[in-house]
Formats: structure tokens, sequence, C-alpha cells
């Protein structure tokens, strides 16, 4: 019967949906055709060669096929009602049934159109019309009205009808109310003349029109019960006092608003004493009370679902319950203890089976005066089967199947109810209701998941998706109801219930629509609870900003200004508030905002944490999964966001300050632990390791990306503008007084606080992705640098030989072109390799609690350099310059030209000396031109070169010390003070600290006596290293 309903809703719905009508029904050509079989229908007469039916000749193999399924579905509708109309056993469902097809039937608008052209097409093709055609076009036509023809039909049985309303004796207390008052109200259409003589049945009807404005025929498909009864009562003489019945009923309807509030108190209730003393499940009275509560919370759902959404808008409000939510959740968790505690429910049940109930069944049939053979065997059959229960079958998990009992018992039901039967079950009530009792009890210990479809089912939610999803959003919007939102999630699991095994195609729509309901709430859940995550981060990052050290020098002024008695400011200026006040209460009735949305999110992750996974559809489902996904996702959004860049004024945040917002942001999500079982340091993992890469899983750029690409392009590159210079003194870059002044501090960003915290932020990894960028910028100065070699390689060639000869050395001098781009770009390098250094000492900083030994040997040269510590040689710089070897140039040659460039540095340097921006300045011990950084370049570059072609790097800096000592030494003869004017400055650079040269050679090509009074006109005292002997280079003690 289930599945001719779903067969015929399903024609319903696809002929009122235009997408899936079928295309016959809607094709412009076919249109006077279809029109003509419904205005003739059912006598279409086809053998006269009908124009209008021409064009269906084409298309009568299609129709056939395709409206085959249409066609037989109406044929079985009329075969259920010739065949099972005699039927009395299971009477009153067979009449809900039969009056449900017909009018599900009557509301396929087009139903002529599909049978008239089906049997046309048959007509064409097989010669005959189809052999169910002239009943069948017979019954569409008589049930143009359904009701109204089957109250006619039902004439002759009024008497059965009432009897069966009045004897029907079955065990109701779980039964479903919109069955009970289904029966009613079509009962009572059908049979409505004993609405005038029966005062019982006319009290039922009453109770039943003000219960209800619609019943459900099949899924969202309803019946207006007070507009369709007085439609039909109307028409009947002598019905006006019904008609005023149905008209007052209408008015005073019931409040279900009031059951729903009693349901939520009574379930909770039974649910939390239940989670305490999951034992009582098994004792007959709770079970029954667990079912009935169930029953009774389905019921009123169903209801609420059905009249929200087909009651009129201005009375939209009256049908609308945002606590739904806890009355459903408590119902899962019924439904929960149920299925957890079942082996504890068959365990007493099996015992009462055959401890008490086999008894008292064998007392009853012993006592009856008349007991038939057949029944006799039948009824010592049921002792013989719970007698031989026993609490070891439970134990040993046998699978109980009490089917076959239940069947007999139908059977029994059958033989004893129908007239001039030996034995009549009326007479012997006591018999009837402990069998039907006897039958709870087996459904106790073999159907328990059948009982709580029959009792809990809510798949009826499928059919009313949009509501559905506004009771959700509502339950969300709520935040004393999120701790419910997982109760639609869970009820998705409800919907493949509402299949059955003769529409299999049904399976694949319905299992899909609860996958996508049920990814969608999960989803939306998640997102919530990550908004209000993001929402306390907010909070916590503003707090933690103002514990920032930038903060405290107001309150230090404001102090010293105190202190002094001086008045600063405007009067009534509000005072600024101390971190820390936002802690201080009153009284326990001030909440924050912070409160709330604490107390919003513990509401919400407890619903997430309810449970670990459900199923459905042989789908799994963690609640917590998504969480983790969310919060992965917008942690790594926030950290970048946090980052503030701006790209078009290349602005961004401190990494100190962002340190410390990701850290207050981390702590939140630690916190969120205690809600929700979920392993918050995956999401670390995942997030932070993504951001120490140039770009994350998405595709996006990250922080390491973001300050990479600032400090190089705006940073170092105004440094190379000559914005900024580098301090040897401060360990920093600094700005320097500039017509137009910078938008940014430089030392903010550089100072060592600053670059520990870019450690920090960035790891190892993107320390070494900040290295490389950085190599490659030297590598491709180097290559420029390369380039002036090449174009100058004869005369640096011959200077190379002639460092002794002061006028051929003058001479060839002259001849270079490009000494200024090679001492910047040389420079350029220098600075580069300065800031790498800081980074690497702050890398080496942060990781000291992890790496012991400061000591490197030269095979763990590059895992060495990612952890910060000090190579001779640079891996990374190596590597970088490894990558410019040119095919067309040999490894002789390759060699040459770094031997060269060696040479063109040294030979250059004097030039120096008439920059006015070259003089040394002790403050910062270095000068304002960054060409103190030319020693750290020059090892740098001469180290990783000579490492490639596997030269001797202390023979090539000897060579280099020796030309630049000489070149430098001559300017000490020239006269003209504009070239000499930074002369002591630019001899500093000589004192450079190279671990491939000893102080000793450095005498032997430059004597100190130069270095010293250089200092000394510098007016600063540095300390020189000779041995074990420290000296004072100004005061030589």
């Amino acid at each position: 019967m289930l599945s001719q309903q779903g067969q015929v809703w399903k024609v319903c719905k696809a002929c009122g949906d235009p997408k899936a009508k079928p295309s016959y029904l809607i094709d412009k050509n076919l249109e006077s055709a279809v029109k003509f079989i419904v205005r003739k229908f059912p006598a279409v007469e086809t053998r006269n060669n009908n124009q209008q039916l021409a064009q269906l000749q084409k298309e009568k193999s299609e129709i056939l096929k395709n409206l085959a399924l249409y066609y037989f579905t109406f044929v079985d509708v009329m075969e259920f009602k010739t065949v099972n109309f005699d039927l009395t056993k299971n009477y009153l469902d067979l009449i809900i049934t039969y009056t449900t097809l017909m009018i599900l039937l009557s509301r396929i608008e087009e139903r002529k159109a599909i049978i008239g052209l089906y049997n046309y097409a048959h007509e064409m093709t097989h010669g005959a019309s189809d052999r169910e055609y002239p009943r069948l076009g017979q019954m569409i036509v008589d049930y143009e009205n359904p009701l109204k023809k089957m109250m006619e039909e039902f004439v002759p049985h009024s008497k059965v009808c009432v009897t069966t309303f009045h004897r029907f004796m079955m065990p109701c207390e779980y039964l479903s109310l919109d069955a009970m008052e289904k029966w009613i109200i079509f009962g009572f259409i059908l049979c409505h003349g004993i609405l005038n003589s029966d005062a019982t049945a006319l009290n039922l009807w009453k109770l039943a029109l003000q219960s209800s404005s619609c019943l459900a025929l099949f899924r969202d498909e309803v019946f207006h019960i007070h507009k369709a009864a007085e439609d039909l009562f109307v028409n009947i003489r002598g019905y006006n006092k019904r008609i005023n019945d149905i008209r007052e009923c209408k008015e005073a309807a019931v409040s279900h608003a009031e059951r729903r509030k009693f349901l939520r108190s009574a379930l909770k209730e039974l649910a939390t004493v239940l989670s305490d003393q999951p034992g009582l499940l098994g004792p007959k009275v709770i079970a029954l009370f667990v079912f009935m509560a169930l029953s009774f919370a389905r019921d009123e759902i169903i209801w609420l679902l059905r009249h929200a959404d087909n009651m009129p808008k201005k009375s939209a409000d009256d049908f609308i319950d945002k606590h739904i939510a806890e009355l459903i959740f408590y119902m899962e968790e019924l439904r929960a203890h149920v299925r957890k505690y079942g082996p504890v429910m068959q365990r007493y049940y099996v015992q009462y089976l055959s401890g008490f109930d086999a008894v008292v069944l064998n007392e009853l049939v012993q006592n009856l005066s008349v007991c038939p053979e057949d029944e006799s065997i039948i009824m010592s059959s049921f002792v013989n089967t719970m007698t031989s229960l026993s609490v070891k079958q439970v134990e040993d998990g046998e699978v109980f199947d009490f089917r076959g009992m239940r069947l007999d018992w139908f059977r029994l039901q059958a033989y004893t109810s129908v007239s001039k039967a030996s034995l009549s079950l009326a007479d012997h009530r006591e018999l009837g209701k402990m069998m039907n009792t006897i039958i709870f009890h087996t459904k106790m210990v073999d159907s328990l998941v059948e009982m709580l479809v029959e009792t809990s089912d809510l798949s009826i939610f499928c059919f009313y998706s949009r509501a559905f999803e506004k009771m959700f959003q509502q339950c969300l919007e709520l935040p004393s109801q999120s701790r419910y939102s997982i109760a639609f999630p869970l009820l998705c699991t409800h919907f493949m219930s509402c299949t059955h095994e003769l529409c299999p195609e049904e399976r694949h729509h319905i299992g899909d629509r609860s996958l996508s309901l049920c990814n969608m709430f999960l989803d939306e859940m998640a997102k919530q609870a990550r908004n209000l995550i993001t929402d306390i981060c907010t909070e916590q990052c503003t707090l933690s900003d103002q514990l920032l050290p930038k903060h405290c020098a107001k309150t230090i002024s404001q102090a010293v200004n105190k202190k002094s008695k001086k008045q600063t400011g405007k009067k009534g200026e509000p005072e600024r508030e101390k971190p820390g006040v936002e802690s201080m209460r009153k009284n326990r009735l001030v909440v924050t905002n912070l409160d709330k949305l604490h107390t919003a999110l513990s509401e919400l992750c407890f619903s997430i944490n309810y449970v670990p996974n459900m199923v459905v559809w042989e789908h799994t489902f963690t609640p917590r999964e998504y969480l983790t996904s969310h919060l992965e996702i917008r942690f790594t959004k926030s950290i970048v966001g946090m980052t503030m860049y701006n790209q078009a004024t290349q602005e961004i945040a401190k990494p100190s300050e962002l340190l410390t917002s990701v850290r207050a942001y981390m702590t939140v999500l630690q916190s969120i632990e205690n809600y929700v079982q979920i392993d918050i340091t995956r999401v670390f993992n995942n997030v932070l390791l993504q951001q120490t890469q140039h770009l994350d899983s998405h595709g996006e750029p990250t922080i390491t990306s973001l300050y990479t690409n600032w400090y190089l392009e705006t940073l170092l590159r105004q440094v190379s503008n000559g914005h900024i210079a580098y301090f040897p003194a401060m360990k920093a870059f600094v700005n320097l007084p500039t017509e137009n002044e910078l938008t940014f501090n430089a030392e903010e960003y550089s100072d060592i606080s600053e670059m520990r915290a870019l450690s920090e932020l960035l790891g190892p990894y993107g320390m070494k992705f900040l290295s490389e960028s950085l190599m490659w910028h030297i590598s491709s100065q180097v290559a420029e640098l390369k380039k002036l070699v090449v174009e100058n390689v004869e005369v640096l060639t011959q200077m190379r030989t002639s460092f002794d000869k002061p006028d051929q050395m003058a001479a060839l001098f002259k001849r270079l072109s490009s000494v200024d781009s090679v001492l910047k770009r040389m420079t350029i390098i220098g600075v580069i390799l300065s800031f790498r250094s800081l980074a690497q000492e702050a890398l080496r900083d942060v990781r000291n609690s992890y790496i012991y030994s400061n000591t490197v040997a030269m095979n763990v040269y590059e895992l060495s350099s990612a952890a910060g510590l000090p190579c001779e040689i640079d891996p990374a710089l190596v590597v970088a310059l490894s990558s410019q070897k040119s095919e067309n140039i040999s490894p002789e040659e390759e060699y040459k030209i770094a031997c060269l460039l060696m040479v063109f540095v040294a030979v250059s340097l004097p030039t120096l000396a008439s920059n006015v921006m070259s003089q040394y300045s002790p403050a910062i011990e270095g000068h304002c031109n960054n060409i103190h950084c030319l020693a750290k370049a020059i090892n740098q570059i001469a180290a990783a070169l000579f490492t490639i072609h596997k030269g001797s790097i202390e023979d090539r800096l000897k060579e280099f010390l020796a030309l630049a000592s000489s070149s430098l030494l001559k300017i000490g003869q020239e006269t003209d003070k504009t070239t000499t004017r930074n002369r002591e400055s630019v001899y500093l650079l000589l004192d450079m600290e190279s671990p491939f040269l000893t102080m000793d050679l450095l005498e032997s090509c430059f004597p100190y006596v130069l270095l010293r009074n250089a200092y000394h006109l510098s007016s600063v005292c540095k300390l020189f290293h000779i041995g074990r002997v420290i000296i004072c280079t100004y005061c030589s003690y």
C-alpha cells in the first residue's frame, strides 16, 4: 500500500513540476492532440484519421515507452480498488489508504492526457486498446470528485464501518495521533450518517476538527479538513447543523503550543533519569512511557511542520516554535538510550515473557469454555515459544525473531472475528488484551529499531526542506537553543526509513537530499562556532594590544606631569582606561560582550561535541572535523589579515605586534579544547607550517611571502636609495634625515627584538625562504658585476700584476669604466648580507633552546645555516651563485672572472674617499652610505665564488688585500683635499673581520698606525685583538 501511495505521489509531483513533466504534455506540436484526447476522454475515436491526432503517429513508440510507468500506476490504483475492498482485516487503514489514493489521483491534472495518449499509441501500435483501458477510463471519469463518489460507494458499508469504529480493539498507547485523526475524519466523511445518530461519534468528530486544520495524505500532500467537509455537507439536506459544527470547531482550534511545552519538560526529565539510571529502561512501564513520549512528541512536531507549511501567511506567527529543536533533541536522546541499552531491555523482557506472560496466557487458555483445535494449537505454540526463552540467549548474542508468532496472532484475530466463529474474541476481551501486551513485549526483544521507526520517525522533514532549513536557522539565531542544533543533522539519519523496497528509484534521490542537508547543517554549525571564536579572538587581541610597550608612553607621561604638577591636554579629556579594567565587576549580574560570546560558544560546542560521528545513507559524518576544518581556514586568513599589509602604501604590521596577536589568537584556540574534543595542536601544525611556505595549500600568499616581499622591496630598496643606513652599533637599520620622510621607521622593523619576532613567526623554513630570496637578489647583483668585469677584463688583468707599479696603475685605473657601479652593487650586496646576518642571529636566539652547540662542521653547513648558526662559507650563497654558471664560458674563464672581480673592487676603493657620505661615524660604528658593509660583501662573495670554483679563498683574499692596501696607500700622496676628504674613513674598511685573514697579514700590507690614526681622527677608542694581548688604539694601553 505504501508503495502504491508513493508511486501516485511521484506521478502527482512530476506532473506538477514543469521540469519533470512528460515532454508530450508540454510539446507545442502535440498541444492540439492532447486537448482533443482530454475533451473526448475516455471515448477517443482513433480509427478515423483525425488530423488533430496525426502528429501522434510519429511519436507512438516513444509515448508507449515513456508513459508506461504512469499508465500502469493508474492501473495499480484501479486493481487496489477492486481486489482489497472486501477485506476486513486492517479495515481502517484500508479505508484511509483507499481514500488517500483516490484524492491523490484526482490531483493529477494530466491524468486523462497521460492515459489517453498511452492508449492511442497502444492502439496505433497493436491495433487494439489496452485491455485495462475501458475500466481505467471509467474510473477516472467517475472519480472526478473522489470524496463525493466514495460517499456513495460506502453507503452499503456504513454498518461495517460503524461496527469497526466501535469494536476495533488494539493497543493505542503509542499509536500515531495523525493516524487516528485520519480514521475519524475520513471514516465519518464517508459514513457521515452516524454523526446524526451517535453522540460518541459526533464527539470524536468535533475533537478531530478542533485538533487539526489539515491532514497528511502522503508525505507533503495535505488535505484541508474544514473546507473539504463543508463543501461536501453543504449539498446534503439537513446538514446545516453539521456545517455549523465544522465552523465552530475551526474557530475553537486547540492550542498545540502548550502540548509541546509540556512534552519538552517531560522528555527532558525522562532523558535525565535514563541517563543516570539506564537500568530503568527494563521495567515495562518505563519502556512503554518512553515509546509513548516519543510518539506524542513525534505527532506534535509533524503537526507543527504540516500546519506551518500550509497555513496563510497572516497567521504564520501562530505556527512558529523557536524551541522545536529542544523537543527534537530530547527525542534523539531517548532514541539513543534505547539503541544503546537495547540488551538491558531484551534481558528484562525475555524473563518477563517466560516467567509471567507464558504462565498467565496458559491459565487464560485453560479457562476458555470453548477452544477449537486450530486455535488451541496456535495458543499452545505461543506458550511453548515464550516458555523456551532464557537470559542465556541474550548473553550469547542470539538473534530473536518473533515475527511468526505475531503473524499467528494476526491470523487468530481474523479467525475469531468472522461471523459464526466458535471462539469469538469479542467475548474474551481479557485474552485479547493479554495477547496485545505479549506482542508489545516481543517487540521489545526483537524489534526495537522498528519500534523506534514506528514511534519517532521524522523522515517527513525530507519533503519539507524549506521549513526544515528555516527551523535550523531559528535554532542557531537563539543562543539558548543552539545547544540543540545537532538534532537537525541527526534527523537526516531518519530519511532513508521513508523509502520502500518496491520504489528503489527513490533511494538515490532521498539519499542525496539527506547527505546534502546533513552536510549543510554541520557546515553552518561549524561556521557559527568559527565566527564566535573569531569574535572572541578579536576581543582578546584587542586586550593583548593594550599591553604593548607603545601604549605605556602616555601613562608614563601622565605620571611625570602629575609628579611635576604640570597640566597638559584639554580639560575634560577622558582618562584612558588601564588594561585589566574589563575584569573588574561590581556584581555578578554585569555581563560583558566577551561573557556573552563565551556562553554562546559553549552552548554551540556542546551540540558539535554531542556525537563523535553519525551515519547517513552509509556515509559517516564527524561534526568535530567540520569545526577543525573551519578553524584552520579562519586561522590562516586571520594570521595573514593581522599583518595589515597594504600593497598600495606598503604598510605592514611590526613582527612583534603580529606575534602578540597570534599568541593571543592561539590562546583562545587552545581553550576550545575545553568545549570540544578536537586536537587543536593539529590545527596549529597545519596552519603555522603552511605559513612558513611561499604559498598556502589554497595558493594564497602567506606571512612568509608578505614579510619577505616587504623587507626586500620596501626596507632594503630604501637602503639602496640612501634613505636608510645599517648601524652596526645598534644592530638595526635606521632612517636617515632626508627631504622626503619615509612612512615607516626602519628601526622599528629591523632591531633585534623585531627580528626575533620575525624568526619566531616564520620559523626555520620561512627564514630559509627569506634567505633564498635575499640570495636571489645578491646573485642578480653578482651577475651584473660579472658583466662589468667582462667589459674591463683586459685592464683588470694588467692591474692584477701591476699593483707595485704606481704610475702604471694610475694610467690603467683611468681606463676602467663603471667604477661607481661596482662599488654601489657591492655595497648593496653587503647591506643584504648584513640584514641576513641579523635574521640569522635572531633565528639562532629563538632556537637556542633546541640547539645546544654552536660548533659547525664543514659537512653540516647547510643544516647549521638553516638553524641560524654562523658559517664561514654561506651555503645559501654558494647555491645561489652556483646556478649562474654559463654554458658558453669555461670553468677556467669563470674562475678568472671571479678573481678579476676581487681586483676590480680592490682598485675601486680609493674613489670612496671623495664621497661626502663616506664619513665614518663612531656612534654607529659605520658610514652613512653603508660602505662599511663592503667588508662583509667581500668576505662572503669571495668565500662563495672560490668554493664553487675550488680555488684558495685565503690566497684570493690576500691578493685582494695587497691590491686594496696598495690603492689606498696611494691616496695618502694625493694633495687634492676634495679627493681625500674622507681618506681616514675609507682606511677603516680594511679593518674587516675575516675568518680567512689574520691581523699579521693586514700589518704586512697596511700599517696599523694608519688605522690607529684613522680611529683617532674619528674620536673613537677601538680595541684590537692581537693574539692574547688587548691594545687600546687610542690611548695605547
